[in-house]
């Protein structure tokens, strides 16, 4: 699709890399720049960078770094031409649609045709709620405690009973079922033509992502004798459930102020959280935990919650959530709701918001909860202390703070009456045999190993200091360069005379060069002309012979004319 050259700068000026990062990155001033922890690797520490004077972002962990369109579509999946038209949307911004055949238009608009039949079938399950198809549903909606401003606040709807409802409304507006089928609305018959209803008699939950778009629904019975119990959309090309979570639409704001999010596991419970005054509560969408939910979540809050039920299946649920916030380098606590039986919706009907603070103002972290829950499944005998010890050496081999460490080692050592040292050995033992493979080198070290230090370092001194670009064009720096990729670069760079990095779409849009020239281009240095020059004299001091080859092939050439 062609988006004019224009456009596609009037956008580029309009956005604000800083904003755009800022609603999935947790993001805090450094200096000139914004730092917060990377989106697409998992680490500890922040190494991802966003220059807002540059509108550019790179990340010293991974290496990933773009500009603005690029961040969208890595984190979003967009193609260009979407990036680039949801920010026009978002700025107000109109691209001419003439330059389009029909089946540009056609492949363009769809994702906006998916979203705007969510759109719609969310108002049409609102609406049936509210009418007399929908009295069942709003009176155990009653029924569970919910008010009007939280069914209002999460537009809950109804999906009526009955196989066509939904086909007939779509078909009567002349939408394309092929497109309702698309958004997972409907399903194809298994045998014959036609379609039927994917949500029939049940109370309709909307899932809307951080950009407040209709992404899928969630279906519940009011039956807890029927199966299944819960029901979601299928995945589709606006919904991915292993990235996406219920409720963080109305929660985001509440994780920032606090700091601090609640993981629950089902609609309700986030719902009741909210109506009890906690608003910093989300859920995973009938899938387990994944790192990417925990990417996401980072973007919102450093302190994190797990709620799972009190039952053997939700203490195995937290077990394996431990693991991936682990692998992650997260931290969390979990919260096993005591007495058994309760689910965080129950528990706060029963006891209220403030026991419930309360109960999570002492939750464990991940490592008592595995602690405590080792205890409890092999008992302390004898036989059961060495399977406690066997279940906790990978968990405490992987903590890389030795004070954090030496106080988990003391608190197993306390619980379960055996030697301090003994457990270390252990421990040291598993962590020399299971070396943990570092998946990232700082970029800074590894960056261009085959490339020329100095090279680069003129790379680095055209892309913070364009006003030397004339005297790089004059000297012909870039024809002694031996590096045929920073040579490449160094050119495409002078052939744009005025444009920032974010601007140059050769290099912005390159994974190969983009992973050169973003760190050579966020980590400044206080150019001027006069060091620029040495800089200069030195590459030719040391390039002294090919330059005088190079001069003397041209003046030969020139005879030769």
């Amino acid at each position: 699709m062609f988006i004019p050259e224009d456009k596609v700068t009037d956008i580029r000026n309009a956005a604000d890399i800083v904003e755009i990062i800022s609603e999935s990155v947790l993001l805090k001033k450094a200096g000139k720049d914004y730092v917060g922890l990377c989106p697409f690797h998992s680490e500890k520490t922040p190494s991802f960078t966003v220059s807002p004077e540059k509108q550019i972002f790179y990340c010293f962990g991974c290496g990933t770094g773009g500009n603005v369109f690029s961040f969208l579509m890595k984190q979003e999946g967009f193609s260009f031409p979407e990036a680039v038209r949801m920010l026009a949307r978002r700025y107000g911004i109109d691209i001419p649609a003439h330059a389009m055949s029909p089946e540009q238009k056609r492949r363009m608009n769809e994702r906006e045709r998916l979203f705007d039949i969510n759109k719609q079938a969310m108002e049409y399950f609102r609406q049936a709620l509210r009418g007399d198809s929908g009295k069942k549903a709003m009176a155990y909606l009653d029924a569970r405690g919910m008010t009007t401003a939280v069914i209002e606040g999460f537009n809950l709807g109804y999906a009526p009973d009955g196989w066509n409802n939904l086909i007939n409304f779509f078909s009567e507006k002349g939408t394309p079922l092929s497109l309702v089928e698309k958004a997972g609305l409907i399903i194809p018959k298994n045998s014959g033509n036609g379609f039927y209803d994917r949500f029939r008699d049940r109370i309709i939950f909307p899932i809307i992502d951080v950009r407040m778009q209709v992404i899928g629904f969630g279906g519940r019975v009011m039956d807890d004798t029927e199966q299944p119990k819960y029901l979601n959309s299928p995945e589709t090309p606006l919904y991915k459930k292993s990235r996406s979570l219920y409720g963080l639409h109305r929660a985001k704001q509440k994780c920032r102020q606090s700091d601090a999010v609640y993981l629950v596991e089902g609609y309700l419970d986030v719902l009741s959280l909210h109506k009890h005054g906690i608003e910093n509560a989300v859920a995973t969408l009938g899938t387990a935990l994944t790192p990417e939910h925990i990417r996401l979540l980072r973007g919102y809050a450093r302190k994190m919650t797990l709620v799972y039920d009190s039952d053997e299946a939700g203490v195995r649920a937290a077990r394996r959530s431990t693991e991936i916030f682990r692998k992650e380098e997260t931290d969390a606590s979990v919260l096993v709701l005591q007495p058994a039986g309760y689910d965080p919706d129950s528990y706060l009907a029963e006891f209220g918001t403030d026991a419930f603070i309360n109960a999570a103002s002492q939750s464990l972290s991940l490592i008592s909860f595995l602690t405590d829950s080792a205890i409890k499944k092999h008992g302390l005998s004898t036989e059961g202390k060495i399977r406690i010890i066997s279940d906790m050496e990978a968990p405490l081999s992987t903590i890389t703070d030795n004070v954090a460490r030496s106080l988990y080692i003391r608190e197993l050592s306390e619980r379960t009456e055996i030697d301090e040292a003994e457990i270390l050995k252990k421990i040291r033992r598993v962590s020399s045999s299971h070396k943990t493979a570092v998946p990232y080198k700082l970029r800074t070290d590894t960056l261009r190993e085959r490339g020329d230090k100095l090279e680069q370092k003129i790379i680095a001194m055209m892309l913070q200091f364009p006003e030397i670009l004339p005297e790089i064009g004059q000297r012909n720096i870039l024809e002694h360069f031996k590096d045929d990729t920073l040579k490449s670069i160094g050119q495409i760079i002078l052939d744009c005379p005025g444009k920032k990095l974010s601007e140059i779409d050769a290099l912005s849009g390159d994974e190969e060069k983009g992973r050169i020239v973003f760190p050579l281009a966020i980590e400044e240095e206080p150019w001027n002309r006069e060091g620029c020059l040495n800089l200069i004299e030195q590459f030719e001091s040391g390039r002294k012979g090919s330059i005088s080859n190079w001069l003397t092939g041209n003046r030969l050439k020139g005879y030769r004319k």
